[in-house]
This record gives structure tokens, sequence and C-alpha cells, in this order.
């Protein structure tokens, strides 16, 4: 009895055919960290970033200030010496027996027959508030003055309530201390530590790294960027520098030394450049000069040289950092997503659909920058809303001008950082051919799709074998 060899299993038609097994990367979905690019685009990245992280330390070092340059004390504001008190009594008195009239604005001369007024009907009625408070820091520590309340003022003072006080030397010995402001360390640092500790909860690593970020940023802010104005080196010029620097250690310490991180970065960059050529062009159409509080006349009249039209385009640039990053990120993440989710999926593909993303980001970040800046200027707009002056007319008065061009200028660097990042980031995903070190084909490239038409393509070689089998089965 003759016995024929027994005909190969028949392969599993759910298997694919022509492979065992896919390429253990070609399918991988998971939303963890990115997938690593090759080396070919990480020269890319490099050559474009790593100049610029060197402008950047350059300029960083070129413009150092050394420290805030000294000024000749004016006694005006903050610009005085400031001291820690403490209140130890408050009395309540008759404003007409220490000789204060209530009820009038400071500065304000007191009519007839209103209350506090000489003769005044009710200058006997008003009720003051008399406190003794003692100085707890500096030379005269331990020295004792009172502090009149009046009974129109905003600011009330209980007993035991630590004070900032104001000293000017050159005043009366009676008249030069004077209640300034209140102490806040105990409310602030608590509020700072639950801040600390919610993001560290909820962001574990990553919100460690964000607080380690902020500080960076603050030292920035305080040791180069402030300084090297007063100095008197240009205001953008700074802002630009410091603004990179910030960017730089915000983004790659917060989301890794990696090629998503990098598209963030070129995108945030192009968009500063856009708020940064924007502004200059509209701050200087508008005419405006930057010096519309106290505050800018105070630092014109200490340094002069300071331009207060550039120190105004770098608070538009700098205001505009951390939301720029928020936008970048989050369009760079999600085309980063949506490649691994589909690999098949062409530059022209992932740009639309990260678009379609971003066009949702783009309504609430413009709303969050424009309520942001209008909840900083809610005093002003109250005071504009009761002027007696045309809408127009207070638009464009330059104190309200500065914040709408501010907003703007901001707002247009926002929108357009969602195409420009998206684009970047479609066009580094679809043009990541090779995986690192191996030189195979990467997942959704050309070479990679191979696998997945192989229940085509090996078609002859199927035939063969199945007819190869069918002649052994015959009798």
């Amino acid at each position: 009895m003759n016995s024929t060899p027994e005909p190969p299993a028949r392969p599993d038609p759910a298997q694919p055919h022509g492979h065992a097994h896919p390429p253990p990367h070609a399918h991988t979905h998971g939303h963890g960290p990115a997938a690593p690019v090759s080396r070919r685009l990480r020269t890319i990245i490099a050559a474009v970033l790593i100049p610029f992280a060197v402008a950047v330390a350059v300029g960083l070092v070129a413009l150092w200030p050394g420290g805030v340059p000294g000024h000749a004390p004016s006694g005006v504001g903050m610009d005085r010496q400031m001291e820690k008190a403490q209140v130890v009594r408050v009395e309540q008195v008759k404003c007409s027996d220490v000789n204060a009239g209530g009820g009038q604005p400071p500065g304000a001369a007191p009519e007839q027959g209103t209350p506090g007024a000489p003769g005044g009907d009710g200058a006997g009625d008003e009720v003051c508030e008399k406190a003794t408070v003692r100085v707890t820091t500096g030379d005269d520590k331990g020295r004792e003055f009172t502090e009149i309340v009046q009974p129109d003022s905003t600011r009330r003072l209980s007993q035991g309530q630590g004070v900032v006080v104001a000293y000017a030397p050159n005043a009366p010995r009676e008249l030069q201390y004077s209640v300034n402001d209140v102490e806040r360390d105990v409310p602030i640092t608590l509020l700072a530590g639950l801040f600390a500790l919610a993001v560290v909860a909820v962001g574990r690593l990553r919100g460690l790294l964000a607080l380690v970020s902020l500080v960076v940023s603050f030292a920035v802010l305080t040791l180069f960027i402030l300084p090297a104005i007063l100095q008197g080196e240009h205001p953008l010029l700074v802002a630009v520098v410091g603004s990179s620097a910030i960017m730089l250690a915000a983004l790659y310490l917060c989301h890794g030394l990696t090629a998503r991180t990098s598209v963030a970065v070129l995108g945030t960059l192009i968009s500063l450049l856009l708020i940064g050529l924007l502004g200059s062009v509209f701050i200087d159409w508008a005419k405006l000069t930057g010096n519309t509080s106290d505050e800018t006349g105070l630092i014109h009249g200490l340094y002069p040289g300071i331009e207060l039209s550039g120190l105004l385009l770098a608070g538009v640039i700098i205001g505009s950092l951390g939301v720029l990053d928020d936008v970048t990120v989050t369009q760079t993440s999600a085309v980063w997503e949506l490649r691994q989710a589909d690999p098949t999926m062409s530059a022209r593909r992932l740009y639309q659909a990260g678009i379609r993303i971003g066009r949702d980001h783009i309504a609430s970040v413009v709303n969050t920058l424009v309520l942001a800046y209008a909840g900083a200027a809610l005093p002003l707009l109250l005071l504009f809303s009761i002027a007696r002056s045309g809408v127009s007319t207070v638009a464009l008065s330059e104190v309200v001008a500065e914040e709408i061009v501010r907003t703007l200028v901001g707002s247009i660097g926002l929108v357009a950082s969602v195409p420009v990042t998206t684009g970047l980031a479609a066009l580094v995903v679809s043009a990541d051919r090779f995986t690192p070190g191996t030189g195979a084909p990467a997942a959704g490239t050309a070479g990679a799709e191979a696998p997945s038409a192989g229940a085509s393509a090996p078609g002859p070689r199927r035939a063969e074998s199945r007819g190869g089998r069918g002649r052994r089965r015959k009798p």
C-alpha cells in the first residue's frame, strides 16, 4: 500500500499570507511618549534649533546686566524705604479732634457745610480711627507713630495687624512714617503652596518639572529682562532673547528633549516673530507712547533712556508666550497621536485633521486671552463706561487703544500658531521614513505598507504553492 505524503496544513485564512508576524513596531497605538524619529530627521531639526539656542545663549551673555542700576530716590510710590510694623492699638475718635476731615477725596479742599470742613455742620459727627503703629524692622525698630484712618478710607486697621510702612527721612519726625500697605505673607504663601500641591498631585513628575520651569521663567524675568531694560538696552531685543530662553527652558523641561517638543519650539518661535513684527508696526502706526499710567511715568522720570513704546511691545511678546506654548504643544501632540493611530495618513490628511482640532482650540484660547486683558483692565473699563465721551472717542484714546493693540496682536499670533505648528508637525512625522538605528521602513511609509499588501502581492507564490499541493492530492 503506497503511502502518500501528508499535505501541508492549510494556512489559516485569518492570518495574512506571506509573513507570519507583522513588524513589532508597525502598529503601535500607545498614547505614551512619542515614538522616536529617524536620525535623518533629528539631524535636520538639530541643524535648525542648535544655532537658534546658541544665538539665545550669546544674547544672554552679551546683554546680561549684572544688577539693577542705581538712581537717586524719588520718594514716590514704591520708590521709598519700606519697613514692617504692627498695629498695637486702635481708638475711635472724632475727626475734628485730630484735624481730619472725612468724606473728601485726597487733595480736595473741603467745602463749607460738609462733614469735616471747618465750620461744617457735621464736622463733629464724623468718627475716625486713631491707630498706634510700632515699627518692627530697620534702624527705628520699636518706634511708635500715629496713623489716622478717615471714615471714607477703603483700608481699615485692626489691633495686632501687620502692616508695611513707608519712611520719609526728610519729613518732620512725627510725619516720617506712614502706613503704605498691609502684610499678606501668610495668605499668599498658603495660596502658592496649594497651587504647587495641586500641580504636583495631578501632574506628578510632569507637574514638578512645570514648577521648575516656572522658577526658571521668573529667574530670567527678574535677573535678566528687567535689569537689562533698566540698564538702557532696547526692550524689544531684551524681550526676544529673554522670551526665547524661557521658551526653550519651559518646553524642554516639561516635555522632554524630543522631536515633538522641537516642533513645538519652532512653531512658538515663528509665532513670536509674527507677534513682534505686527506689534512693532501697529504700535508705531497708532503712535502709542506706552506712557499711560503712573508707573510708566515714574519709570520714565527715573530712567529717561528707556524707550516706553519698546517696553510696551516687550510686554506684548512676554504676555503672549505662555498661551503660545499651550497652543503649539497641544497641536504638535495631536498630530503625533493621529499619526500613531493611523500610520498610513499622509501629510495633507494629518494637517486637515489637526486643523479641525485646532479650530476648537482657537475659539477658547482667543477668548481666554481677551478676557485676561479685560480682567486686568477692569477698573479702567469701568472708568470709561461712565465717561461722557462717545464710545469711539474712548476706544481710540491711548490708554484704551494700547490694550486693544496688545490684545489683537497677541490673538493674531495665537491664531497663526495653529496652522503653522500643525503644518510643521505634519511635515515632520510624514517625512520620517526610516526607523532609528535599523534602516528599516517605518510605519505608514511605502516600505512599511508592504506587509499590509501581502495578501495580494504574493498571489503568484500562493497559487504556485496551492497548485503543488493540489497535484499531490490527486489520486
